[in-house]
């Protein structure tokens, strides 16, 4: 009979403790490095500001609107919205198209040649095609990002599904179950992992996308103030639309990893 050795819940506490206290280290010695690299001139004031500037320019905007005309929490809530709004309708489609390709060869024939044409052609090249179509305002934008978060999506959760183990397909059917069935009960649960891999590329390119999006005709997003910041020349406007980028991203993706221990704890290590 095969043993299985667990780990004491003290020592994983440790473990997970001195993980926690490196990553905080890495955070204070980047910002050491920032600083240094700043205040002995090695790199200018004009072309990366200050750890301090920033975090002044970061308060003052959520009361402030100036230089760029809105204050932070507007250019939040207006990119925020764009993202969200071509994110989860990118996943929405993207994620059951990819199990259906996966899965059926039919859907992957009649797909497939579409989306390999698609595929390489970068998101901000739509652009011109969805001025035409959406005009410039959010649902052109929102197209955009559909498209950066829509591929990987699809990539990924095909590839999941793909690599669901014969044995349990085979398994599955000498029960008794239907096509239909071994996909919802066997192909899916087996792919999770995947189309949860996929799920957070789509949000790291969603919002990698969000700033050429927002070039359209744009009055407020952190996209439009990061462009406003170097048409002034502040770098420390620039460096707050992007670590409000880069904030809300990390903050998405871990809400996303928490819900992927709740819909599959057996990925959990």
């Amino acid at each position: 009979m095969a043993t299985r050795i667990v780990a004491a819940p003290g020592k994983i506490r440790s473990k997970n403790n001195s993980l926690v206290w490196l990553s905080a280290a890495s955070l204070v010695v980047f910002f050491i490095i920032w600083y240094g690299l700043v205040e002995s001139g090695i790199i200018s004031k004009a072309l990366l500001s200050p750890p301090a500037e920033v975090l002044t320019t970061f308060i003052s905007k959520f009361s402030n609107r100036a230089p760029d005309g809105a204050t932070l929490g507007a250019h939040f809530k207006t990119s925020l919205t764009l993202a969200l709004t071509g994110y989860i309708t990118a996943v929405v489609v993207g994620a059951p198209l990819g199990l259906l390709m996966g899965w059926y060869k039919k859907v992957d024939s009649i797909v497939k040649p579409i989306f390999e044409v698609i595929r390489p052609i970068p998101p901000i090249a739509w652009i011109p095609l969805a001025i035409l179509w959406f005009g410039i305002g959010l649902p052109a934008k929102a197209f955009i990002i559909w498209l950066s978060a829509f591929v990987p999506s699809v990539i990924n959760s095909y590839a999941g599904i793909k690599l669901t183990e014969p044995v349990l397909i085979n398994m599955s059917r000498t029960f008794g179950a239907t096509n239909w069935e071994t996909f919802l009960r066997v192909g899916v649960p087996s792919a999770l992992a995947m189309v949860f891999t996929g799920l957070r590329l789509s949000l790291s390119s969603a919002w990698m996308t969000l700033v050429a999006a927002e070039l359209l005709a744009a009055t407020e997003g952190l996209g439009y103030m990061i462009q406003m910041g170097r048409t002034l020349a502040r770098p420390d406007v620039i460096i707050v639309g992007m670590l409000t980028i880069g904030l809300t991203g990390a903050a998405m993706a871990f809400i996303l990893e928490r819900f992927e221990g709740k819909l599959a704890p057996w990925r959990r290590s």
